[in-house]
C-alpha cells in the first residue's frame, strides 16, 4: 500500500553575494560601471565639487567633522560632497541615472535579501566623498550602534536585520575604507573596545583597496573606519537604499542627514522608462515613511 507524503519546499539557495557580505561584511564587485560611465560621472563630480568648495553648494561634510550635522561653511575645508540627487544641483539627473540604474539596483536587492523586492525599495542617500583639504581620518564606529553600547546592547542591535545595503563606488583608486571583517556578527573584543578612536593594527583589519569602477557594499555595523589624503585625488559614490519594511528606525539614519527637506520636490521627469518609473517610486517610498516617522534627531553626536 503506498504512503503518502507532504511535498518538502526547499528553499531556493541564498545569493554567493549575500553569502559573502553576511560572512565578511563586505563584498567587492570589480569593474562594476563601464568606462564610458565612469568618465561622465569624474567629469560631474569635478564640478559639483568645485562647487562645494567655491561655497556656492552649502550641503557639505566640513573638516574636521565626522557626523551630521555639519556646517555649510566650506572655509575649514570640506571631505563630502551631499545630497546628489538635490532637485537644484546642476548633475543631479546624471547622478540619479546611476542611483538608479537597473544593476545597481538588482544587486541592492539581492545584497538587502529577506524577500525585499524592486517596489518595496526606497531612496535613502547618495553622497560624493572627495579629497579632503587637509589630511583626515574617521574613528572607528559602527552607523547604528552607539560607540558607548556594551556587549549586550551592540549585540541586540547586530541581531536586527539591517533592511538596506550600503555602498562606495569610486571613480578613482581608492583605498581609504579601513574594516575588520566578521565584526558586523559579534560585539568588540575586549581589545577593540580599548583601541584608540584612530588606532592601527586591530586583528584582521584590512584595507580596502578599490579601482575605478568598482564597488564595495559594506554592512554599515561592521567595525570600520576611513583615512584620507590631501595629496590624493578622491572621488567616491557613496550611496545606500533601503526597504520600506527597514520602518522608522531605518527612515532615522537617511532623515537625519537633511533629505526631508527636499525630497518632496526631486524631479526626475528627465529621465526615462524603467529608470524613471523606479526613481519616483522610491522617492515616494522616503516621503511616506517620513510622515509616519516623525522628528528622527541625529544618531551620532560630537562635540
Amino acid at each position: 500500500m503506498a504512503t503518502s507524503t507532504t511535498p518538502t519546499t526547499i528553499p531556493p539557495p541564498q545569493s554567493p553575494l549575500l553569502t559573502s557580505l553576511e560572512r565578511d561584511g563586505f563584498v567587492i564587485l570589480p569593474s562594476f560601471i563601464p568606462p564610458s560611465t565612469l568618465e561622465a560621472l569624474r567629469a560631474a563630480g569635478a564640478r559639483t565639487t568645485a562647487l562645494a568648495r567655491s561655497g556656492a553648494w552649502p550641503h557639505i561634510r566640513t573638516l574636521p567633522k565626522q557626523f551630521p550635522p555639519w556646517p555649510a561653511d566650506a572655509s575649514a575645508g570640506i571631505w563630502g560632497v551631499q545630497h546628489l540627487l538635490h532637485p537644484d544641483l546642476p548633475d543631479h539627473l546624471l547622478f540619479a541615472s546611476s542611483y538608479f540604474s537597473p544593476p545597481l539596483l538588482a544587486v541592492v536587492a539581492e545584497l538587502i535579501g529577506g524577500g525585499c523586492t524592486a517596489d518595496e525599495l526606497v531612496m535613502e542617500l547618495y553622497n560624493l566623498l572627495v579629497r579632503p583639504d587637509e589630511d583626515f581620518e574617521l574613528r572607528w564606529h559602527r552607523d547604528d550602534v552607539p560607540a558607548d553600547a556594551g556587549p549586550a546592547e551592540e549585540r541586540e542591535r547586530l541581531a536586527r536585520p539591517a533592511w538596506h545595503a550600503q555602498w562606495n563606488l569610486p571613480l578613482y583608486e581608492d583605498d581609504s575604507l579601513i574594516v575588520v571583517p566578521g565584526s558586523h556578527r559579534r560585539a568588540r573584543t575586549e581589545r577593540e573596545r580599548a583601541a584608540g578612536p584612530y588606532e592601527t593594527g586591530l586583528e584582521g583589519e584590512v584595507r580596502v583597496k578599490l579601482g575605478p569602477g568598482d564597488v564595495v557594499f559594506y554592512d554599515n555595523n561592521i567595525l570600520h573606519r576611513g583615512k584620507y589624503e590631501k595629496g590624493r585625488e578622491r572621488m567616491t559614490l557613496h550611496g545606500s537604499v533601503g526597504c520600506v519594511r527597514g520602518g522608522k528606525g531605518r527612515t532615522r539614519n537617511v532623515l537625519q542627514h537633511g533629505v526631508g527637506e527636499w525630497v518632496g520636490r526631486c524631479d526626475f521627469g528627465g529621465l526615462e522608462g524603467e529608470v524613471k518609473a523606479r526613481a519616483e517610486g522610491m522617492r515616494e517610498r522616503l516621503v511616506e515613511l517620513g510622515k509616519v516617522s516623525g522628528d528622527v534627531g541625529f544618531f551620532s553626536k560630537e562635540e
